[in-house]
């Protein structure tokens, strides 16, 4: 085969890992731009231990979709490709993210890790690529128990980067850090366990423009590797790594396909992947304390901030080409953990919507008109959280029933946070030029 071929093209993982797979529904991840030919070999690199590729195509920066062939001895058939991309619709012809780049507002990267050095050297070095001009990044080392990330940065010695110190524990308290340490009209978000395309900054700030009032853009953030059972079962569980189909959120305008807006909220986007205008924010009191990883609660902060972003009237711009690829936990004691973070933060977000009469009138009134909606999405809730056959035996018992009952465990949670004096609106009456 290999000998009547003119090209190759060597294909790259989304993300690199040291250990290769002993499951065998591992799944292969990365992208694939241009079309593809007959005349060309597809080899995939670091390819040993998986029968099949999913791939993220791309036109130009344009999001095509995802496709999922087999693996043949560490190559891409050309024809069964082909086949595949025929399925993928043309893409839309792309905004000039580019010329926004050149002359729109200034940015800052913010990312907040905490004892995780050799994770964030992987993903400052996908930052530090991007092909944004002139941003900032700040590292917010939050309530670290060695100096570990602030002897790699100075080590970094890139003038672009700076170490912000925020010692109290919670991932909203360094959020906040950032906010108020940034100086730009933009802030970034993302994780330390992630890889961020050469775009991403581009395209978040490009989507900033998609509306009149757009103060939250976020971007897709796919698996990047699929190696392990308690990958998958993630990877088939949420709702935000799939669409490539811009959009724009907006109160005034609640869209048909989402019938729960602005409550269902997993349709906009995560925390590992999102932009905020930095005024907007200390307008809306900054991120609620009493949610997010490092508190009680264990999640949440990021639906909160979006929720409040389009119940205040703004809106929110879904940017698919702004990508993130993230690496799931790969194993079971991980990824049991990241279940409960996950129902617990869901719960105590849904318990404060309900203690603030200005969301529960609003809520009550939207459940009462979307009744059996709600309860299909409820069910669907359920049967997502439910592993499939496949996966099943390979992954903690009752994983699924881990996350519903945490859900319910959240307002506990909530209450607890707040009882431990983490304040809801930290930056309530500060400006967007207040000292840090």
């Amino acid at each position: 085969m290999t000998g009547t071929l003119d090209r190759r093209i060597d294909l790259v993982p989304a993300l690199v890992s040291d250990h290769a797979p002993t499951w065998d529904g591992a799944v292969w991840v990365g992208e694939l731009r241009g079309p593809v030919r007959d005349d060309t070999e597809y080899r995939l690199e670091r390819a040993e231990g998986y029968q099949r590729a999913r791939l993220l195509v791309r036109e130009d920066r344009t999001l095509l979709g995802f496709v999922e062939v087999d693996i043949e001895d560490g190559r891409l058939e050309a024809g069964a490709l082909r086949r595949a991309l025929d399925g993928l619709l043309p893409g839309a012809v792309a905004e000039s993210a580019a010329a926004t780049a050149a002359s729109g507002p200034s940015v800052t990267v913010v990312v907040c890790t905490r004892d995780r050095v050799d994770s964030l050297k992987v993903a400052l070095e996908s930052i530090l690529s991007l092909d944004h001009p002139g941003y900032q990044v700040i590292v917010v080392d939050n309530a670290s128990r060695t100096d570990a990330t602030q002897r790699y940065v100075a080590e970094l010695g890139d003038p672009r980067v700076r170490v912000v110190t925020e010692p109290r524990p919670g991932l909203s308290r360094a959020r906040n850090a950032g906010v108020r340490a940034a100086n730009t009209e933009i802030v970034a978000f993302t994780d330390d366990d992630v890889v961020v395309d050469p775009h991403w900054l581009t395209e978040l700030v490009a989507g900033f423009g998609a509306g009149n009032a757009v103060a939250c853009v976020c971007g897709i953030v796919p698996s990047g590797e699929i190696r392990t059972p308690a990958q998958a079962y993630f990877d088939q569980r949420v709702g935000w790594a799939s669409s490539c189909v811009p959009r724009l959120f907006d109160l005034a305008h609640p869209p048909a396909d989402v019938p729960l807006f602005p409550f269902q909220v997993g349709v906009y986007g995560t925390g590992a992947n999102f932009a905020v205008d930095r005024q907007a924010v200390f307008a809306l009191g900054g991120f609620d304390e009493a949610l997010g990883a490092g508190a009680p609660t264990d999640g949440g902060e990021d639906l909160d901030m979006f929720f409040r972003v389009l119940h205040s009237g703004r809106q929110l711009a879904y940017r698919p080409g702004a990508v993130v690829w993230h690496r799931h936990r790969a194993d079971n004691e991980a990824l049991a953990v990241q279940a409960r973070g996950y129902g617990l933060g869901l719960g105590a977000w849904l318990a404060k919507i309900a203690v603030d009469p200005r969301t529960a009138w609003l809520a009550a009134r939207i459940a009462v008109r979307q009744a059996p909606t709600f309860l299909h999405l409820s069910r669907k809730m359920s049967r997502v959280a439910t592993p499939p056959d496949g996966l099943a035996d390979d992954l903690p018992v009752g994983i699924g029933a881990t996350e519903l009952r945490s859900i319910a465990r959240g307002p506990f949670a909530y209450l607890k946070a707040r009882v431990e004096g983490r304040d809801p609106a930290p930056m309530r009456g500060m400006t967007h030029d207040s000292p840090s």
